[in-house]
């Protein structure tokens, strides 16, 4: 029974190990975004061996669920400093359209309820840009930066896209080493200080091969002069994902203590327990207001969307 109990206990303190060293060899990866699930489900290991009267084996798996509750409970604690609170208001919104195949009049309606002024677009086609126009996107959100889906692309994964209600400047997109892109561009808000707004679509770690792909791709993410908005195909279990926010980005949602609302999943045929690797990440000059995410009717993602305070141009 002693044996037993510490086979029960180990799988957690490994777990909560591995992520707070962010030591993420290969499959791991993959587990990690789960960390959530498994601080709820340490507690049963837990609640065994104190049933059982094993303390030794208590005492590891109550540091276990310790550790994980901690790389967790930031999330839906709401931070004391969500950045200036004086400013420009503008509403950011993010959708990855799967492959160009999402309800289009779901975003355009999103973006007139919520009176959006910034819209980022990942798996962007042709066929889907037709279709927000036809939907009436360009009327709410006439400047655009348009980032086409690749001709090596078979399966139209690689387009981007920003629309805005302000002008563009600097419009441009950025080729990821995974090979998706990211289309950015400077938007000033009438009484705003410029700021530049970027697409953010990285690999996704979705097998071995191409994890170097994925952490090159978040390494390389530019700023924090600016709000990444996309689908970043982390969490913040992610090392890579907090190293970027190191360098001096906020988390929307983390912010605001929502940081645990799910953005994909489950998937398709695949029960994969719902995770969050949608993101709005945004300049510590940059305050966050607000942060909500909503169905999207045709994709696996839901949309994000952060009201933030932009700092004031000067006068």
């Amino acid at each position: 029974m002693k044996i037993l109990a510490w086979v029960v206990v180990v799988p957690g303190l490994v777990w909560a190990l591995l992520r707070i060293s962010g030591w993420s060899p290969g499959a791991v990866v993959v587990v990690l975004p789960f960390t959530p699930y498994a601080a709820i489900a340490s507690l049963i290991p837990l609640a065994v061996v104190v049933a059982r009267k094993q303390w030794r084996a208590a005492v590891v798996a109550g540091v276990a669920t310790a550790l994980l509750a901690g790389c967790v409970v930031g999330r839906i604690v709401p931070d004391r400093d969500r950045g200036p609170r004086d400013g420009v208001a503008l509403t950011v919104l993010s959708a990855n359209m799967l492959i160009g195949r999402a309800d289009p009049e779901a975003i355009v309606r999103r973006v007139r309820d919520e009176d959006v002024g910034v819209l980022a677009l990942q798996e962007f086609t042709a066929a889907g840009q037709a279709a927000l126009a036809r939907a009436g996107l360009e009327r709410l959100l006439p400047y655009s930066s348009i980032a086409p889906q690749r001709l090596q692309d078979p399966y139209g994964t690689t387009g981007s896209a920003l629309y805005s209600r302000y002008p563009l400047t600097g419009v441009g997109s950025r080729l990821n080493y995974g090979g998706f892109q990211q289309a950015y561009g400077t938007v000033t808000a009438p009484g705003a200080k410029p700021v530049v707004v970027e697409s953010v679509h990285p690999a996704a770690p979705h097998a071995l091969e191409v994890l170097d792909e994925w952490r090159r791709d978040l390494r390389d993410q530019p700023g924090p002069d600016r709000i990444l908005a996309g689908d970043f195909n982390s969490t913040l279990d992610h090392k890579e994902l907090r190293d970027l926010l190191g360098r001096g980005y906020r988390d929307a949602a983390a912010t605001l203590g929502k940081g645990l609302v799910p953005s994909w999943g489950p998937y398709a045929d695949r029960t994969i327990p719902p995770i969050t690797i949608d993101h709005v990440l945004a300049d510590r000059t940059i305050g966050i207001d607000r942060y909500a995410a909503y169905d999207l009717p045709g994709s696996d993602h839901r949309m994000v969307l952060a009201a933030v305070v932009l700092p004031r141009a000067r006068a």
